[in-house]
């Protein structure tokens, strides 16, 4: 069941919140969190009953480890903390290896070895990817004593709770459980509701409207490069502009979305998504594309590594990076393969394909690049203490540049693929406009139509405010701080957020309507989110 769907906007939707408006009613807090297990239940066995069977397998088992290796931790048993540690992750990877990369691993045995094994395509459980890091998550802080003993039922909703079920954010427990034990503040609000509806609405226009139009434009480009055919350069960087400004609205669609459902039930999810395109760097991008994600690697995996090679290092009396400043030999060490390496997973977490992990180690050398730069800056002392406008326009057009040339690589089917599209954007195939040719068989769409499409969705993406800094008085998020996500057109994106900052009041109540019956009116054809094959 897809948000933009038929059937979750006017029955699941309506369904569940009035059914959770009766059981809060009854003033039963457990009963009220059973209604949602079994809605989000629903929910996710709505796509593939058997799979449903899955999710209930994982949950059960994390839940038990997570109990064990919280016992372990009051006993001060960490020798057997470690082993369940371990046995639980072994668990988990070993579902999502071979649910998304068993064919894929086969595949290129066969390609390696000669060999001729063949297998049925399995397939992939929708958001297993997302859970499953989630509950790696929840047992790795059981067994540093971060957790509680949570009931069954409220872990059941951290895991399973529908708006972020399917594609994230990858929640906390730290951030979900409080708001599921809260008592007499559980339930539905005006106020929720209000923005709540503007919020989903706002990201169903995104989806439906924005992104799922402009792929119109881009899904031909590389599907021709499939096929062989010689793109000319315009083509070319029209398909990766277009697939750019795709995947930024049907992300940010889809995070917008499941906030706002969760809003809806008085529930606030982390900001997932926050103006990825207004970086004027790529450390600044991976702050805010994806975010949940950057904070899982973070914390459970660079970390880790970085400061196991710290403490070897130490042990061995090398120098360290220090205040940000270090030798050659501490930078590609402590920083950049920690970084490569984590990059490198988090491409390979996308997809089970080398486009994916050919896209997560450019991400990794974009990283380690801007690293790099900062500790030359800081070690001959020319750290400036505020950057320029131009400073901030280069950074950002740089940085912009690197992100389409590595979204290539993520939406093309192969890195052959891929390859060809750069290719004929550097014009390989010659220096040639595009005579139209390959959008005239879509509906409405031509060369000229399409490069405007383009156009405006650039100026929406760096010059007006995101939604959460449209409503921004009213707690958009969970702990939603806002970060500036407007500095290259600072003046002008203020005085938009200044002047018509959303209110909960009759005109924005239209203006909202609007938004979601236009929203609602281009649902003549379901598509998937993005991020829903992940």
């Amino acid at each position: 069941m897809l948000f933009n769907s038929y059937e979750f906007i006017l029955l699941f939707v309506p369904i569940t919140l009035i059914g959770f408006c009766l059981v809060t009613r009854l003033k039963h807090q457990r009963l009220t969190i059973f209604w949602l297990v079994i809605a989000s239940f629903f929910f996710y066995g709505w796509w593939n009953p058997p799979y449903l069977l899955l999710l209930l397998l994982s949950i059960g088992v994390n839940y038990i480890l997570g109990q064990a290796l919280n016992r372990a931790y009051m006993a001060e048993d960490e020798s057997v903390g470690k082993v369940l540690l371990i046995g639980g992750i072994v668990f988990n990877l070993g579902l999502i290896g071979y649910y998304k990369y068993f064919n894929f691993f086969v595949d290129n045995v066969n390609a390696i070895v000669g060999t001729s094994f063949n297998i049925s395509a399995i397939v992939l459980p929708l958001g297993i990817s997302f859970y499953t890091f989630q509950q790696i998550s929840y047992l790795v802080d059981s067994l540093e004593g971060e957790t509680k003993h949570y009931r069954f039922i409220d872990y059941c909703l951290f895991v399973s709770f529908f708006p972020q079920l399917i594609a994230g954010p990858i929640v906390s427990h730290q951030e979900m459980m409080p708001q599921f034990s809260r008592r007499g503040k559980f339930g539905i609000s005006q106020e929720s509701l209000a923005i709540g509806l503007t919020i989903f609405s706002i990201g169903l226009f995104k989806k439906v409207i924005l992104a799922d139009q402009i792929a119109l434009y881009s899904t031909p480009v590389f599907n021709a490069a499939d096929q062989g055919v010689s793109l000319t350069i315009a083509e070319a960087w029209m398909g990766a502009l277009a697939y750019t400004m795709q995947i930024y609205f049907d992300f940010s669609g889809y995070s917008d979305m499941a906030i706002g459902i969760a809003r809806l039930f008085s529930i606030q999810l982390p900001l997932n998504f926050n103006s990825p395109y207004k970086a004027v760097n790529i450390i600044d991008f991976w702050g805010r594309w994806h975010m949940t994600l950057t904070r899982f690697l973070t914390r459970y995996l660079y970390n880790p590594i970085a400061l196991s090679l710290s403490r070897k290092r130490a042990r061995d009396g090398k120098d360290l990076i220090k205040r940000g400043v270090g030798s050659f030999s501490a930078f590609t060490e402590l920083l950049a393969f920690p970084t490569i390496t984590t990059m490198f997973l988090a491409g390979l977490w996308h997809g089970a394909g080398w486009q994916y992990i050919v896209f997560g180690l450019l991400h990794g050398l974009y990283l380690t690049v801007n690293h790099g730069w900062h500790m030359l800056l800081k070690a001959f002392g020319q750290v400036p203490k505020k950057t320029t406008w131009w400073q901030n326009r280069l950074g950002h057009l740089l940085t912009f540049g690197c992100v389409v040339v590595a979204m290539v690589f993520f939406r093309a089917p192969s890195v052959n693929n891929a390859i060809t599209i750069l290719s004929a954007m550097v014009g390989a195939n010659g220096i040639s406009l595009s005579d139209g040719a390959l959008f005239t068989n879509q509906l409405f769409s031509n060369a000229k139509l399409g490069l405007l499409w383009i156009v405006a969705l650039m100026a929406i993406t760096f010059l007006c405010p995101n939604t959460q800094e449209w409503l921004s008085e009213h707690s958009p998020a969970l702990d939603y701080k806002p970060i500036n996500p407007t500095k290259p057109f600072h003046n002008w994106a203020s005085y938009i957020q200044k002047h018509l900052k959303w209110q909960p009041n009759h005109a924005w109540a239209m203006i909202t309507a609007a938004i979601a019956v236009t929203g609602f009116l281009g649902l003549s054809g379901v598509s998937e989110f993005i991020y829903f094959q992940f």
